[in-house]
């Protein structure tokens, strides 16, 4: 790996085009990848590439006048002094902030770049063109950073809510729905079977935390999200654990009270809300109607409620 200083104007024109030829696939690259979610924003990304190719013809132009024909191959991880760059192009389906931030740091990074070559070129014509595509760099960087403040059309809105209900709504409603149900009946199980508020506390404690990790991890393994557009396993994953075991700690806090019950009672009290919720949200974002998601949660807590009291009294 070489240090910048001791690059030659030779070769820092030959980084400079392998920069822009980078950056230029890389925007092509988010264009496709935001086309059917963003495709406004994605048309802007497009027209970034074709200013980097525009760079790349420059800077071609003015190395063959200079040096020939022959372009040595410098690459920016041949260099030391560049930041590594994760390719989040790759993910799909890609999120217009994350793109929008990647972009913004590409910008500024070879703006840097040209900045301090352009006042270690000694040739005028170097200097001059490296000076000039420091300042396209710059409004370039402005440029992504207003994409995302672009206002998204009917379209581009519809397909921003299903992403949200597919990446977070869904998986996070998986998991409040196995957490607050399925904990039920082990939580109350260990109460009736020991009248013990801090017995059904470390129950409920240990149920809630094994049922999250396992749900994370199901939920992780069960789709990369490649063909399904429901985002990164380990962020569905994340969503899904942390709702499951919040839902079972939500009736398991009430035995911290040291009487049973006024425990028992208060537990029961947060099992109701937590019913209401999972209805006001199966109703709110999956349209499902209110009173069908309030009988068919309602039915199926009241069916795991009554097995947990049943074989806690048994």
């Amino acid at each position: 790996m070489k240090t910048f200083d001791s690059l030659t104007e030779q070769e820092i024109l030959a980084l400079a085009i392998s920069l822009e030829e980078e950056d230029a696939r890389v925007y092509e690259d988010f264009a496709d990848g935001l086309q059917e979610n963003y495709p406004e924003q994605a048309e802007k990304f497009r027209i970034m590439r074709r200013e980097e190719d525009g760079h790349r013809h420059r800077l071609l132009e003015l190395y063959k006048a200079r040096f020939g024909d022959h372009v040595p191959l410098i690459r920016r991880q041949d260099v030391r002094g560049f930041v590594d760059r994760r390719p989040v192009w790759l993910v799909r389906p890609l999120g217009l902030k994350t793109v929008q931030k990647t972009a913004e740091s590409m910008e500024l990074e070879t703006k840097r770049f040209y900045e301090v070559a352009g006042r270690r070129a000694t040739d005028t014509g170097i200097r001059q063109l490296l000076g000039d595509l420091a300042e396209e760099e710059r409004n370039h960087a402005l440029t992504a950073e207003r994409i995302t403040l672009t206002k998204l059309n009917e379209d581009e809105k519809s397909q921003q809510k299903r992403l949200f209900l597919l990446q977070v709504i869904q998986p996070g409603l998986a998991g409040l729905m196995d957490g607050s149900v399925s904990t039920l009946a082990p939580v109350f199980a260990a109460a009736f079977a020991t009248r013990s508020s801090n017995d059904a506390f470390l129950v409920g404690l240990a149920a809630s935390i094994g049922a999250g990790i396992s749900m994370a991890f199901a939920e992780a393994l069960s789709d990369d999200g490649s063909m399904t557009g429901r985002g990164r396993p380990v962020l569905r994953g994340a969503v899904t654990g942390l709702m499951t075991a919040a839902g079972g700690i939500g009736h398991t806090l009430p035995f911290l009270i040291k009487d049973f019950h006024v425990a028992f009672i208060a537990a029961v009290i947060v099992v109701a809300a937590e019913l209401a919720t999972i209805a006001w949200i199966r109703n709110r974002y999956m349209d499902t109607p209110l009173l069908s998601a309030a009988f068919q949660v309602v039915v199926g807590g009241v069916l795991v409620f009554a097995v947990g009291i049943w074989i806690g009294s048994s």
